[in-house]
């Protein structure tokens, strides 16, 4: 059977355009709304579908990691953001990092395009009332619809500050101090994906204080009463101001990597990941920034190596809106109070790229079935997706924030095994064999190919 009735969906990123596209493939119609570029965000910076505005990485792509366990369930799930992920791919090591330029094109293009998909640029400012529909408005919800949300929901929308990183152009890097080298070896190349400035412990605590005296931009009026920073995000300037070695054991360790210059290990190291297929861009690795403009530029080219760094993007942090899910949604992701409205991606409280694009994936599944008068589901606890959708509806309501994939929301393995890599092995291979069972249960149709959109896939 194939419903006639058509599902809307609320919001073009990644979860939107999955649920979007998971809708389509049941040959259901969907009308998916994007407000871009009829109202911008403050941190978007064009009107492409699913663009990526905080990193260009996915995370681990190894399946003993979390982040590459969850990215390898959305594969066999027939995810079409992983796919085109995996087509638009840029070297990162044991990462997944994508050029987000194509990656937002071809995503644009394929949706746009797509047979139930229509696309309408326009803004919604009220939660639909009847029908179904899944909202996956994003983290940065316009003041319209977020009022809307609170007003079904009955209590305040919970929020965050998320923060961007710096680009800059790898021409104007200085090799002569900076090397490339992945942690241990890791490279996919010989020389590392990754390039690398090294830090001496006098260089390290001057770019310390300098960064500390550095002037941010305020917060605008209504934001400070409740300033509150996503701990997996925080501002390289607030993790700085935890402690003089906050940034020396966090993002800039130097584990695994030796100076050529000098055969030793630096005291601390800046890495910057590759930002695009072409290779001439390069963001900071774990350096997303509130400072102003000006000062980004004084302060970063302070790091050895970026002394005449050419920055093609600033830093700039933004305000983020999710649900207090715990209180208000099913693991389904439909809302408790309403059967036939579900949310998806970072609204729902997902965290993470993977995590987002899951939310979508779960959601447009089920939006699917209900509507064809089918249960909705939820994967297996065993599994990434289905222990994150867990999380998020179990969680403490009083203390609830977002958390992107980690093992600790799996349950325990029944034998106990030594070693970090052996635990995440066997968890990995539990998660896709019961997710396997359930897939086959489930009956999906098949996804269509993104052969037939070679020219866009890549």
């Amino acid at each position: 059977m194939q419903p006639s009735e058509s599902i809307t969906i609320i919001g073009g990123g990644l979860a939107g355009c999955e649920a979007a596209w998971q809708v389509a493939r049941h040959g259901i119609d969907v009308r998916l709304y994007e407000m871009r570029p009829i109202r911008q965000t403050p941190a978007h910076v064009s009107d492409r579908l699913a663009e990526l505005v905080c990193s260009n990485s996915l995370g681990s792509d190894l399946i003993d990691r979390a982040s590459g366990l969850l990215k390898e369930e959305l594969r066999r799930a027939g995810s079409l953001i992983v796919a085109l992920a995996d087509a638009h791919r840029v070297p990162a090591g044991s990462a997944l990092a994508v050029d987000r330029d194509e990656f937002s094109q071809a995503a644009t293009e394929i949706i746009e395009t797509a047979s139930h998909i229509q696309v309408i640029r326009q803004e919604v400012t009220t939660t639909p009332e009847t029908g179904l529909t899944i909202v996956a408005s994003g983290p940065l919800t316009s003041e319209a619809f977020a009022e809307s949300l609170r007003a079904l929901t009955g209590s305040e929308a919970l929020f965050f500050y998320d923060a961007i990183a710096p680009v800059v152009e790898v021409s104007s890097i200085d090799f002569s101090r900076a090397f490339r080298a992945s942690r241990y070896g890791r490279g996919a190349e010989s020389d590392g994906d990754y390039i690398n400035c090294p830090m001496t412990q006098d260089e390290y605590e001057q770019f310390i204080r300098a960064l500390l005296e550095a002037e941010r931009i305020p917060l605008r009026d209504f934001e400070r009463d409740d300033q509150r920073f996503f701990e997996a995000c925080l501002p390289v300037e607030v993790l700085a101001a935890r402690g003089n070695n906050a940034l020396a054991f966090g993002p800039l360790r130097p584990v695994g990597l030796r100076d050529p210059r000098t055969g030793r290990r630096p005291y601390a190291v800046v890495q910057l990941r590759q930002d695009n297929a072409a290779g001439t861009l390069y963001n900071l690795v774990g350096f997303q920034t509130n400072l102003r403009y000006g000062e980004q530029a004084r302060v970063l080219q302070m790091i050895p190596g970026l002394e005449k760094a050419e920055f093609v993007r600033y830093g700039a942090m933004h305000r983020n809106t999710y649900l207090n899910a715990p209180a208000l949604l099913e693991p389904t992701l439909q809302f408790k109070k309403r059967p036939a409205l579900l949310f998806a991606g970072q609204i729902a409280g997902l965290e993470g790229y993977a995590g987002n694009i899951a939310g979508g994936w779960l959601a447009g599944v089920n939006a699917a079935r209900i509507l064809a008068n089918l249960p909705p589901v939820v994967p297996p606890p065993t599994t990434m997706i289905g222990a994150l959708m867990r999380y998020i509806s179990a969680a403490d309501p009083a203390t609830f924030q977002p958390m992107k994939a980690n093992f600790g929301l799996l349950p325990p393995l029944e034998e106990a095994l030594r070693g970090k890599r052996a635990r995440g092995q066997a968890r990995a291979e539990r998660a896709l064999a019961d997710f396997a069972s359930w897939l086959d249960a489930l009956h999906l149709p098949e996804s269509p190919a993104l052969s037939q959109h070679a020219d866009i896939a890549g």
